[in-house]
């Protein structure tokens, strides 16, 4: 077919696969996804480039540095149809990104919101100062190197200021490198986000904040190159919102709450996936066994 018409289209159909297949096919998923798909050499040189220089930045730390996938984008904010400061400025931005991007989707006759129901059920993007919180509370220190990865945050000067104030050695992309190192990416959100993978992918901890494909496919990466045990921090949003919410609750409380948290999601780091598991997330065992692998079955460096 594709001798015959040159191009062919191939229709997504990951999601109609089964992810308890016979050893020999989760075999070859594990080979493609790990070993021979990978991004091509501009993005790999940049994104290595700031692991090293995260790793720098982590000296005192061992060279480790934590990482941090944070969702709160004007059109994730938008979505999710959550209330954050509840002020007029608030109120017309989220109208206007709701209407260019889903055109009506929100105020169609009958449509109902309900934005503390929303958050109850743990459905709202975290903010700044909420992630801020839960990793100080999780013990991280003020001296913590934190890596952001993220599109450009919903008016940023404001929100991301408590962030900035208790994790001082933040850095993003954009802060790590030059305007000409990122000049051939910066206009492809596909190719920066690329970036922030990689960059995310040889973190020591890495701290999932919303659902979505990015997170998905690190969290099982990372328990690949890690030997089957990856410190990935996916915190239970739904009791975030009560710890949050809780006018009477003191510091001591939550830090001992956000520890458990902590621990809890550390323990899940080693799951085994289970039959209908996605081999993405959960490629132990089937992706773990390296025995009969050959110099020669290994794949070559990408040109």
């Amino acid at each position: 077919m594709i001798q015959k018409t040159r191009v062919i289209r191939i229709s997504p159909f990951a999601n109609r696969l089964s992810f308890d297949a016979p050893p020999v096919v989760q075999r070859l998923r594990c080979l493609a996804n790990y070993e021979a798909l990978r991004f091509s050499s501009p993005i790999l040189t940049v994104g290595e480039s700031l692991v090293a220089r995260m790793r720098k930045r982590g000296a005192l730390n061992g060279g480790k540095y934590v990482s941090i996938h944070l969702r709160f984008e004007e059109d994730m904010v938008a979505f999710s149809c959550c209330v954050f400061d509840g002020g007029k400025q608030e109120r017309e931005d989220m109208a206007a990104a709701r209407e260019r991007g889903w055109k009506g989707k929100f105020t169609r006759p009958g449509r109902v919101i309900r934005p503390g129901a929303i958050r109850i059920n743990g459905k709202c993007p975290l903010t700044p100062l909420e992630v801020g919180l839960m990793l100080r509370g999780m013990g991280f220190t003020k001296n913590t190197p934190i890596y952001l990865a993220s599109g450009k945050i919903y008016n940023a000067e404001k929100t991301m200021a408590p962030l900035l104030e208790m994790f001082p050695n933040l850095h993003t992309k954009e802060t790590l490198a030059s305007e000409e190192e990122l000049s051939l990416f910066k206009n492809y959100s596909s190719r920066m986000a690329a970036i922030d993978y990689t960059v995310c992918l040889h973190s020591e901890v890495f701290v999932t904040t919303q659902g979505g494909n990015f997170p998905h496919f690190l969290l099982g990466h990372r328990r690949y190159i890690y030997a089957g045990h990856s410190k990935t921090i996916k915190p239970d949003k739904r009791k975030l919102a009560l710890l949050f919410d809780s006018p009477n609750i003191g510091w001591k409380s939550l830090k001992r709450h956000l520890l458990s948290m902590r621990s809890h999601s550390d323990s899940k780091g080693v799951e085994l996936k289970r039959p209908n598991d996605s081999i993405y997330s959960f490629p132990c065992p089937d992706c773990m066994c390296r025995a009969n692998r050959t110099d020669d079955s290994r794949p070559s460096p990408a040109t």
